[in-house]
């Protein structure tokens, strides 16, 4: 069993060590975020979804990587700039870090043990939108792209996964952190 989410460190964009016990009591979305993606028009939504629920204990965390196409190729300073001035980013940003293969970091490894699937919540799985661009899917349990979705409960537990095409206003997603919300 790898070690608690909330205890395995992490540095903040802007270099500080920390771990996500700061946030222990609160529900927590984890996402491996990129600026150069497809799917980069999630910060608007993820940083909606942060102020909606930001007082009733969510808690946004994102985590750039370039593991995918190269598509996060900034520096720690470039992604945080790209964040505020584009999409208005507030929640929490984490240091680039690896979320697949050999290298990934402690956290990811921790997230994807903990919950080895993830929900796809559109009608075709994304591992067809992969291949239909020429991408081969990792096999499971490893992350497929850019804004997978971790819900972690305000205990520390992964309590759900959602696949990078699930929107942060998708009904699926927006239920599990209302239901680990309403839990004390």
């Amino acid at each position: 069993m790898s070690a608690p989410v909330q205890s395995i460190p992490v540095r903040r964009i802007t270099g500080e060590e920390t771990t996500l016990a700061d946030y222990s009591g609160k529900v927590i979305l984890v996402v491996n975020v990129a600026s150069k993606c497809g799917l980069t028009p999630q910060y608007e939504a993820l940083e909606k979804l942060y102020r909606q629920y930001n007082d009733q204990g969510l808690v946004v965390c994102g985590f750039p990587s370039n593991d995918f196409a190269g598509q996060e190729p900034g520096t720690n300073e470039d992604i945080q700039s790209f964040c505020s001035l584009n999409f208005g980013v507030d929640f929490p940003l984490y240091e680039k870090i690896t979320v697949v293969g050999e290298a990934k970091h402690p956290l990811y490894h921790a997230l994807i043990e903990a919950q080895p699937t993830a929900v796809s919540t559109s009608a075709e799985p994304f591992e067809e939108d992969l291949r239909r661009f020429g991408v081969q899917p990792n096999e499971a349990p490893e992350i497929l792209w850019n804004f997978e979705k971790f819900v972690v409960s305000r205990n520390g537990e992964v309590a759900a996964r959602f696949a990078p095409n699930t929107t942060p206003d998708d009904p699926a997603l927006v239920s599990a952190i209302e239901s680990e919300l309403a839990r004390n």
